[in-house]
C-alpha cells in the first residue's frame, strides 16, 4: 500500500521519538554513545513542509512551524553556515512532545528578506537578537524557550541576557558566546588566531569577492572542518546550501565578521544594547549548555563561562564524534535538553 505524506511523516516522527527515548539516559548523564549517534543519524529527515512568512521589524522572516498552536513555544536558531535544516530532526521530537516549534531563517539566509532596499545590511550581534524579539512580537509569543548553536546560540544568549522576561529557558551549544568589539580587539594566542582564519579572510576585499564567488564550496569546507567526524552526504549539504543564495547573504556574513573586529560600524539604535553586552551580563534563566567532543570550530571551554549563568544550570558533554552542528549531528540529545528545561523551571 502506498503511504500518504502525512502517514510517512508520522512514521518518521515515531522513529525519531524512539531514538530520543534511547538517548535520554545517556544525555542526562552527559554522554551519548557512538551507537546512539549512528542510530540518530540514520533516521530519515522530516520535511518541514510549506514555510511561513511574517513581517517582523525590518524583515520578512521565513520560518518553519510544527506542533500545536497552543503548545509551549520553542524557537530554534541556526548559525553560519547552516540553516533551518539543522533542526529537521529536532523539531518533530519537540512537536510530538506538545511544543509549538518555530524555526526561522536568520537575516541573510533562505526565505528571510529585508523589507526595504534602504535598510542597512547589518550583521552585528545585537541586530540578530532584536530580530528574534520582533518575530516573537509578530507571532504574539510572550515567552519562549530558545535553543541554538553558533550564531544562533549567541543570539539566544543575548535575548536571555537582555530580555529575560521573554525567555523561559535556554539551550546553548558552546555556552556563553556574547562578545564585544572591545573584547575582540585583544589578540589571541597564535593557535587560536589560526582557527579564525576565515574571519581575517573576510576582512579583505579579496575575501568578500572570494566568498561571493565560492560560497557553497567555502561553506562545505567549514562544515567539514567544524565537524570532522560528521560524514554528511551531498544531498544533506545541498538541502541547506540553497539558503546561501539569499541576495543579502554575503553582505550579512561579511558585515558580521568585520563588525566583530571593529572594521565596520553597527547601527546607532543598537548602541545601548551593545554597551550592555560589552559588560558580559549574566544569564539568569534556566540554562543547559552543550558541547560535542569533536567540535572543530573555535569555542570556549565550559569552565570559562560557567560563572556567566546564575540561574538553574546544567552542562552536557556529548560524545561519539559530535562536532559543531550539534543539533543536526545529535538531534536526540539536543531535543532532550530542550525538553529538560521545563523540569528546571
Amino acid at each position: 500500500m502506498t503511504q500518504s505524506i502525512s502517514e510517512a511523516t508520522e512514521l518518521n516522527r515515531r522513529s525519531l521519538l524512539g531514538v530520543v527515548t534511547m538517548a535520554v539516559g545517556a544525555s542526562q548523564s552527559g554522554l551519548l554513545s557512538t551507537a546512539t549517534r549512528a542510530a540518530t543519524l540514520a533516521v530519515a529527515s522530516v520535511d518541514f513542509g510549506p514555510l511561513r512568512e511574517i513581517d517582523a521589524g525590518p524583515l520578512s522572516i521565513g520560518y518553519a512551524e510544527m506542533g500545536p498552536i497552543g503548545g509551549a513555544p520553542v524557537i530554534l536558531l541556526h548559525g553560519w553556515p547552516y540553516d533551518i535544516h539543522a533542526f529537521a530532526e529536532v523539531a518533530p521530537l519537540l512537536a510530538k512532545a506538545g511544543h509549538r516549534v518555530i524555526v526561522p531563517y536568520l537575516r541573510g539566509f533562505g526565505r528571510t528578506f529585508f523589507r526595504s532596499v534602504d535598510t542597512v545590511r547589518n550583521g552585528q550581534q545585537a541586530a540578530l537578537a532584536f530580530d528574534v524579539i520582533a518575530l516573537m512580537d509578530a507571532l504574539k509569543i510572550r515567552r519562549a524557550t530558545l535553543g541554538g548553536f553558533d550564531w544562533g546560540a549567541r543570539t539566544a544568549d543575548i535575548v536571555a541576557a537582555l530580555w529575560p522576561e521573554r525567555c523561559s529557558g535556554l539551550v546553548s551549544v558552546s555556552g556563553y558566546l556574547i562578545g564585544s568589539q572591545q573584547a575582540n580587539a585583544a589578540p589571541l594566542p597564535p593557535k587560536a588566531e589560526l582557527a579564525w582564519w576565515y574571519q581575517f579572510y573576510f576582512a579583505t576585499e579579496r575575501g568578500r569577492i572570494g566568498y561571493e564567488k565560492n560560497r557553497k564550496s567555502f561553506n562545505k569546507l567549514i562544515w567539514q572542518t567544524a565537524s570532522p567526524q560528521w560524514h554528511f552526504d551531498d544531498p544533506v549539504f545541498e538541502r541547506s546550501a540553497s539558503s546561501f543564495d539569499n541576495p543579502d547573504h554575503v553582505a550579512i556574513v561579511i558585515h558580521n565578521y568585520r563588525w566583530r573586529l571593529g572594521l565596520v560600524q553597527g547601527e546607532r539604535r543598537y548602541e545601548a544594547a551593545e554597551a550592555t553586552l560589552a559588560t558580559a551580563p549574566p544569564i539568569a534563566v534556566p540554562t543547559i549548555t552543550m558541547e560535542g567532543d569533536a567540535n572543530g570550530a573555535p569555542h570556549p571551554e565550559p569552565a570559562a563561562y560557567r560563572a556567566r549563568f546564575t540561574g538553574r544550570y546544567q552542562h552536557r558533554s556529548i560524545s561519539g564524534g559530535i562536532g559543531h552542528n550539534l543539533p543536526q549531528e545529535a538531534p536526540a540529545a539536543f531535543a532532550d535538553a530542550v525538553l529538560a528545561i521545563a523540569r528546571m523551571v
